[in-house]
């Protein structure tokens, strides 16, 4: 599937903008703690549910771009009569998106 390079983030407010970050901001901390949680030899287990944590707030903010995409980008395409490539592409974020 051919990637869009330089297409920009579907519209958002600057609100939700920073919430997104404030949360991408969290979870790069997140990492940092498991990598001193194995620098200093922590029970895996303590790591392992860590990583799980990291891995529902990455899915987190999947859905909320997915599900701003599907508004606003798809949308307008479906409007405009130019949906079905966007709708495909869609389709493809879904399938990947599954994988995980």
């Amino acid at each position: 599937m051919e990637e869009k390079h330089g297409a920009a983030l579907s519209p958002q407010s600057s609100k939700e903008k920073d919430q997104l970050l404030n949360r991408l901001k969290r979870i790069e901390g997140q990492v940092r703690g498991i990598q001193n949680m194995v620098e200093n030899d922590r029970y895996c287990v303590d790591i392992i549910v860590q990583i799980s944590a990291i891995n529902a707030a990455m899915q987190k903010v999947a859905f909320h771009l997915l599900e701003n995409h599907t508004n606003h980008c798809v949308s307008d395409a479906i409007k405009s009569g130019n949906g079905e490539q966007s709708i495909e592409e869609l389709m493809e974020v879904f399938k990947r998106f599954s994988k995980l």
